[in-house]
């Protein structure tokens, strides 16, 4: 019976590239995007070129590369589809939306360079992706990404050419580009009531502003130093009284239900009639000395218990963010170009989003979040997740069986790659060094 299942929600993939399908103009390239999204979902140890293209069955990469490269297609469209996907697919008026970013190192590749991550704690050298996460009671994707391109890179004309980056890209904040991935959902009518993000975004008045601007509340993560009012929010502390603190749960863990107290202090702002600007705060249990600050934007008849569960829907978005990492190689590429590195985060988004909408499928109309934590831990058995559906696909539907002129194939290129990289490495150091083999 799960073979038959896993057949047909692979053809779902098919449907997914059918849905993609007008913005290839050739089927040549319809057929390698199809070959690319089911090579993210396969069992390879990395999602790069090479091994992509070894598990659609090609002898080389170079199909996987020029795809990637020069076949003549927009990213931009492509992720315009997928938004809509996700909208038809897991849409629900009371979602999440949530700006998060991942570091990626490198010492070429566009936009690297010597810089703080949030993800990391630390400065790095790195790439810096933004992404727009969607979370909903039927699911969670990805449906937006944006590379930030660092001043030293959106300022130096040789490093712009040589990683193909457009000449209408400029230099942009972080919480700029947020904006414009927000302002660009709120355009395609993308079904929300919440938006959430961390201290980066939640510092920043315009993004918050333009948030407000659309009609939609917010919860947004700030540090302890960030001014309301005239003050910052750390000493609002003391305008708390000891029986305002509630302990509440922020949502269902793998462990348990995530305990935390929490208070609400309402600030008077000037807001459209109908909405109220507040500070929430959470404490922990165990450490009350620290807390985490959020400054909110609700319709006046959201309630303590609620603002809580908006709070908590950032967790859900990490572990959207990490499987999609873990399961499709969203941070597994190797491509250097601007076009090679929106071309592939959008592909891998879509394949995760696809993998998003057969978990709700797989477990039915009527969701954990639906049916509640106490029935669905009496369950003998695990609602299928996103990792165990890939698995599934994979091993009962898609995996190729042995091809031992295929396999050898592959590792005379391997070894022939390898030698020709060895050889010139050798040959630079010792130039530099000059020395003599």
């Amino acid at each position: 019976m799960i073979q038959e299942d896993a057949r047909r929600w692979a053809t779902g993939l098919e449907a997914v590239v059918g849905w993609i399908a007008p913005r290839f103009g050739r089927v040549e390239p319809r057929r390698r995007a199809l070959a690319y999204l089911r090579g993210l979902l396969s069992a390879a140890e990395r999602k790069n070129g090479w091994q992509l293209a070894e598990q659609a069955g090609d002898r080389t990469p170079d199909g996987m590369q020029d795809f990637l490269s020069r076949v003549h297609w927009e990213a931009e469209l492509v992720r315009d589809d997928l938004r809509a996907y996700v909208a038809a697919h897991l849409g629900d008026e009371q979602a999440v939306l949530d700006e998060s970013g991942f570091l990626k190192k490198g010492d070429k590749s566009c936009g690297v360079q010597r810089q703080y991550s949030g993800t990391a704690g630390r400065i790095e050298n790195c790439q810096i992706g933004v992404f727009l996460s969607y979370a909903s009671r039927h699911g969670q994707a990805l449906i937006d990404r944006a590379l930030y391109l660092p001043h030293s890179w959106a300022a130096d004309r040789l490093r712009r050419l040589g990683a193909g980056v457009p000449e209408t890209v400029v230099f942009m904040t972080k919480p700029k580009l947020g904006a414009a991935m927000l302002e660009r959902a709120f355009a395609a009518g993308m079904p929300c009531a919440w938006v959430v993000g961390d201290s980066v975004y939640g510092a920043d008045y315009e993004l918050r502003r333009c948030i407000e601007q659309h009609g939609r509340g917010y919860v947004m993560t700030v540090t302890s130093a960030q001014r309301l009012g005239c003050k910052p929010v750390a000493d609002w502390l003391e305008e708390v009284a000891a029986k305002a603190w509630q302990r509440l749960s922020a949502g269902a863990g793998a462990k348990g239900p995530r305990l935390y107290d929490w208070a609400y202090l309402p600030y008077r702002a000037a807001v459209a009639p109908g909405w109220q600007k507040g500070l929430l705060i959470r404490r922990k249990i165990k450490q009350p000395s620290e807390f985490t600050f959020y400054l909110t934007l609700s319709p006046t008849t959201t309630t303590l218990a609620e603002l809580v569960q908006v709070a908590g829907r950032r967790w859900t978005v990490e572990v959207c963010f990490e499987a999609a990492k873990g399961e499709v190689g969203l941070d597994q590429y190797e491509v250097r170009s601007w076009t090679g590195w929106h071309r592939h985060i959008t592909l891998a988004m879509l394949a995760h989003a696809y993998l998003a909408v057969l978990r709700r499928i797989a477990v039915g109309k009527k969701s954990e979040a639906e049916a509640g934590i106490e029935l669905a831990l009496r369950l003998d058995l695990l609602p299928h997740t996103v990792p165990e559906l890939r698995r599934l696909l994979w091993r009962l539907v898609w995996a190729r069986p042995p091809d031992p002129v295929h396999i050898l194939a592959w590792s005379l290129w391997r070894r022939r790659h390898q030698q020709h990289a060895r050889r010139c490495h050798w040959r630079r150091r010792t130039k530099r060094l000059k020395l003599r083999l």
